[in-house]
């Protein structure tokens, strides 16, 4: 389909719809905040529209955000001939097709150039051009985040700087003081201390145009008024020349001390565009949500009443600001402020899909298995490999270990990013992190759709060089294999000027056991 050709919606009958709605108003007006009660055909912009506050945006990567939903999701561009393909469902309401994008990328790679919205309002987010502070921004690789989802491998979308996604010219979404909320589905292991990985209303002309002028969830580690306590990462309320923690701009609540590293957070701001905003956090895999910060505006001018211009941003600041890295999974805007009953339904529901729950394969070298790697080494024999503060390590994990362990000692088996005949290894904790080396050594670290990382964390399995087990040959360094030495990962050769290269037991150290994952 040529870029710019309208593309087909096809929704349920009217009156199927509106059915669903009322049940769901009716539930929740009479479960008082009860999330079960909703009807369970109910999806996020389902259970808006029935609280009265309507999604006029709703974008992911992973599965419909309306029970009735049956178009795209995104599209992928491919870097060998430049054809692009719409990314649609596997059923109406349903997940992601990304059988459909393996297919269309395979022997080659491909990006995301536009992210469609899934409301009436058609407020699809395409590749972002340049701003007020800098150039214009790069897609993001299509294949950089699969996640579990619903039971279903998908993908989500990683943001590396210098990528982002804009719509300038959007339809429904608040303006000038108008009320609005929003949540996004984003992760707490891909962040940094950067600006700004945001998702929400910026500026209409990518550029800093004053306080009040942008009202979107900020996701990161970036601490813009002091104090902020914890170590964050922190969800924060991007309303323009600050990231936003209260009214005084620092955090009021000590407590707040950040999500940690939760491999997927629900994050969520409402604001009434004139004296009022909240921030809530919950773990996307469980529980409920945590408000932060419910109160007036900042107070310093500009922001009451707020000045929102209506475009929308994802993965950068309203001027283009884009050092950020962050994790995208779902995320929706709504005309007016949900009721609380309203996001504990929507928190529900994005629990309900299950991200990043087990694969379903284990212990072999299948894509989409889940492995760990036990050495064979007569010394080694209880010990696997795991990360530990990003480096790759060989440590001992046992049945009494503590679940850290046996999660960093997890790995999920992909298809090699290099070469689809070849694997890669995914960190079960850390979704779109990979195993790789740099200057010989392993490290655990984000995919960021480069060519060297690719080759970097891509291995070639073949028979064991001490004749058991798997040997796993570095990519592009074929003389070289994955090795433990001195509790180290490395690539190591079978002799040469490195200690790491050293012949003694190097057979029997480049060979692995693949084993059932320690991580339930």
């Amino acid at each position: 389909m040529p870029t710019g050709t309208p593309r087909p919606r096809r929704l349920r009958s009217a009156a199927l719809r509106v059915l669903a709605v009322c049940a769901t108003l009716a539930a929740l007006l009479l479960g008082a905040g009860a999330p079960q009660a909703a009807a369970a055909s109910s999806l996020p912009c389902d259970l808006y529209a029935a609280a009265g506050t309507p999604c006029v945006a709703a974008h992911s990567l992973v599965r419909a955000l309306y029970a009735s939903y049956d178009g795209p999701l995104y599209r992928v561009q491919r870097a060998s001939d430049g054809a692009t393909k719409d990314i649609g469902l596997l059923a109406t309401g349903g997940y992601a097709a990304a059988a459909a994008q393996d297919a269309f990328c395979s022997g080659t790679t491909c990006v995301i150039t536009e992210i469609y919205d899934q409301s009436a309002r058609h407020n699809d987010l395409t590749v972002e051009g340049a701003g007020g502070a800098g150039a214009a921004d790069v897609g993001a690789p299509a294949d950089a985040l699969p996640v579990t989802a619903g039971g279903h491998q998908v993908y989500g979308l990683e943001i590396s700087a210098g990528m982002g996604y804009r719509d300038d010219s959007t339809s429904g979404v608040a303006t000038n003081g108008a009320a609005e909320g929003m949540y996004m589905v984003t992760s707490g292991t891909h962040v940094n201390g950067a600006c700004c990985f945001d998702y929400g209303n910026a500026e209409t002309n990518n550029k800093d145009t004053g306080n009040g002028h942008m009202d979107a969830i900020n996701f990161g580690t970036e601490c813009w008024f002091s104090p902020c306590y914890g170590q964050g990462p922190w969800v924060q309320a991007d309303l323009e020349n600050g990231l936003f923690q209260s009214d005084a701009g620092h955090s009021r609540n000590t407590s707040d001390t950040g999500t940690g590293p939760l491999p997927f957070v629900t994050a969520l701001l409402k604001n009434n565009g004139q004296d009022h905003f909240a921030l809530k956090y919950g773990n996307a895999q469980s529980g409920g949500l945590t408000t932060t910060y419910s109160g007036g505006e900042p107070t310093a001018g500009g922001y009451s009443p707020m000045h929102q211009e209506g475009a929308i941003v994802l993965g950068t600041g309203g001027d283009n600001s884009n050092g950020s890295i962050g994790s995208f999974y779902e995320g929706v805007m709504t005309a007016g402020i949900p009721t609380d009953a309203a996001d504990n339904a929507v928190q529900a529901d994005v629990v309900s899909v299950g991200y990043g729950a087990a694969t379903g394969s284990t212990g072999t070298l299948n894509p989409g298995s889940e492995i760990s790697l036990r050495a064979t080494t007569s010394c080694c024999t209880a010990d696997y490999v795991r990360h530990q503060k990003n480096a790759g390590v060989l440590s001992s994990v046992t049945s009494a270990g503590s679940g850290l362990d046996k999660n960093d000692a997890t790995w999920i088996v992909r298809r090699g990013l290099a070469d689809s005949s070849c694997l890669s290894f995914e960190s079960r904790n850390y979704p779109g992190d990979f195993l790789r080396h740099s200057d010989f050594k392993l490290y655990r670290q984000p995919m960021d759709g480069t060519a060297l990382f690719r080759a970097d964390a891509t291995f070639c399995p073949q028979t064991g060089r001490s004749g058991t087990g798997t040997s796993f040959a570095s990519y592009n360094y074929p003389a070289r294999y994955l090795r433990h030495y001195d509790y180290n990962l490395y690539i190591a050769s079978d002799g040469g000027s490195e200690d790491f290269d050293s012949t003694t037991s190097w057979t029997d150290d480049v060979s692995w056991a693949v084993s059932p994952p320690w991580a339930p």
